[in-house]
């Protein structure tokens, strides 16, 4: 006890530990510890700085879908609610012509507002996703007021509630508006997904993969050349399907990935499967989604050129006319009973180009008027 009085012990040794950590051990036993209060800061300053990992690309609001899901947004839920309040179809007529002074000023000025934000300013644009929100609500919230002031001061603002209820109601429905478009645009992933699904799933079927090879091992004795470039154009499609989700692309590319494609079934079908190639370079640069065309060529070999002992004829081609880009994808139809598909491939597309561009994009498809099969897109230029 005397030698502890005065500090500690000299004779003290403190044990060997039995199992000694090295520096990695270390690091790691010390990264398992609580961080403290310090995490609740670095887990607010990762919510306003980090992008949202779900989302495809930044938001818009300059295109038309944005335009009228806003428009409809304001004027369906202020028609229901008066209907419960107004006591009378004129009464009620009136009202919702009174707030309609001020919601459609307010919601274009906000869409114009959101649309110069997001798109030409780049922080904003990438921005974490509460950073945008409150944008959403607090531009929302401003614009409403400062459109809310002149029409009270010239009589024709709705209600006598004051500034307060118009701006708090700006905010939730800025707010709101900008959720739904959000929702949208993480809606793109697991629709891309699914494509992705399905085109390895085509790419895996037996026939398909069996006959691709089997033509390569052919050619390796008589044409190595042609082998070589057999293989590539597999490698090519495989690894389509297994780029990234998340990124469109260009008609270009996707008409470069539908050419190799075609080049694997012609070694299938020989002088049964006749191409048509119409490409207008104008075209090249449209934006689509990955893996629009390529599925649609393959839906045309299967029921236009497959069923047919002679074959059949697929046309592809493309056009651009003024602000619009437009594809198609024509087959011959084969006599007789048809076998008919699901559509899965034709509604993944479909899907997936309303995602992309909205209500900007355009698909259809059926019979022409002379008996052959056609898909037609339409997307911005």
């Amino acid at each position: 006890m005397a030698a502890l009085e005065g500090g500690r012990n000299p004779d003290f040794r403190r044990p060997a530990c039995r199992w000694p950590l090295g520096a990695d051990r270390m690091a790691l036993v010390m990264a398992s510890k609580d961080p403290g209060p310090s995490s609740v800061w670095s887990d607010l300053r990762d919510a306003l700085t980090q992008p949202d990992p779900e989302t495809t690309g930044p938001l818009t609001f300059c295109a038309s879908g944005p335009v009228v899901r806003a428009l409809l947004g304001v004027h369906v839920p202020m028609a229901l609610a008066l209907c419960w309040v107004a006591p009378g179809p004129a009464v009620w007529g009136q009202w919702l012509a009174e707030g309609a002074t001020l919601a459609v000023p307010a919601c274009l000025a906000w869409l114009l507002c959101m649309c110069v934000l997001l798109a030409q300013w780049a922080p904003m644009a990438r921005a974490a996703p509460m950073v945008q929100g409150a944008a959403a609500a607090t531009s929302a919230a401003a614009i409403t007021a400062l459109v809310w002031w002149p029409l009270h001061r010239a009589g024709l603002a709705p209600g006598d509630t004051g500034a307060l209820p118009p701006t708090l109601c700006g905010a939730a429905w800025g707010w709101a508006l900008w959720q739904v478009e959000r929702w949208r645009q993480r809606a793109r992933m697991p629709a891309a997904a699914a494509a992705r699904l399905a085109d390895l799933q085509t790419r895996i079927r037996p026939h398909f993969l069996f006959n691709t090879l089997n033509s390569a091992i052919t050619l390796v004795q008589l044409d190595p050349d042609r082998a070589e470039e057999l293989l590539q154009n597999l490698s090519d499609l495989f690894r389509a399907g297994l780029g990234q989700l998340d990124q469109p692309t260009t008609v270009a590319a996707e008409v470069t990935l539908s050419q190799r494609y075609l080049a694997i079934e012609q070694l299938r079908f020989g002088s049964r499967l006749e191409v048509d190639w119409d490409l207008d370079p104008a075209a090249a640069h449209a934006i689509l989604p990955i893996l629009a065309l390529q599925p649609l060529v393959e839906n045309a070999v299967r029921h236009g050129v497959e069923p047919s002992d002679k074959g059949g004829r697929i046309e592809v081609r493309t056009r651009r006319r003024r602000d619009r880009v437009l594809i198609s994808v024509t087959n011959s139809v084969p006599e007789g009973p048809t076998r008919h598909g699901h559509g899965i491939g034709l509604a993944s597309v479909r899907q997936r180009l309303r995602l992309l561009h909205d209500l900007d994009a355009d698909f259809r498809s059926g019979l022409i008027e002379d008996g052959r099969w056609r898909v037609s897109i339409g997307v911005p230029a």
